[in-house]
């Protein structure tokens, strides 16, 4: 039974993630992430999320990125403000395999809430938003919703979101 769900693939943007493939191998396919995949690729962070992790992304789709303010993602973009960029992308980043059951869990035991130390160092705040939605909280207050869960990859597993989560510094 566990064989089968390794083996099952979800559609983001359009395309099959599949669990076989890495989270970068993956996300490149999405239509829903390019933005993403660019600003992964600005960063130098390719290499990094290819790697055995595993990783827990949080990743923002395009409109995440366009919500932003005007000429916010141009800026980042460029080469001067790589470790500016790095520090957002790594933020969307969580040590280890968290899929929807163990946030649920977590939350649970954190008595609402649960605190996920992120690579960069930040902190995210997982909370319910009613009985089967999970939100994802910055540490500047702004609030993601999952909007796809449990995208599994060989390394890691995606949670897919709605906004562009903001490290304090």
């Amino acid at each position: 039974m566990a064989k089968m769900s390794m083996d099952k693939s979800v559609m983001v943007g359009g395309q099959s993630m599949l669990p076989s493939k890495d989270i970068v191998d993956n996300a490149v396919n999405s239509a829903d992430h390019t933005t993403l995949v660019a600003a992964v690729k600005a960063a130098g962070l390719v290499e990094t999320l290819k790697g055995q992790g595993p990783f827990t992304v949080f990743a923002p789709v395009n409109s995440a990125f366009a919500a932003l303010p005007a000429g916010t993602v141009d800026t980042l973009l460029k080469p001067e403000n790589k470790a500016t960029l790095t520090k957002i992308l790594t933020y969307h980043v969580v040590p280890g395999k968290i899929d929807m059951k163990k946030l649920t869990q977590l939350i649970k035991a954190g008595g609402g809430k649960a605190e996920l130390k992120t690579v960069s160092g930040g902190m995210l705040t997982a909370m319910m938003n009613g009985p089967h939605n999970i939100v994802i909280q910055d540490e500047k207050g702004g609030v993601a919703s999952i909007s796809t869960y449990d995208v599994y990859q060989s390394n890691g597993v995606i949670q897919v979101i709605d906004h562009v989560l903001m490290p304090n510094n």
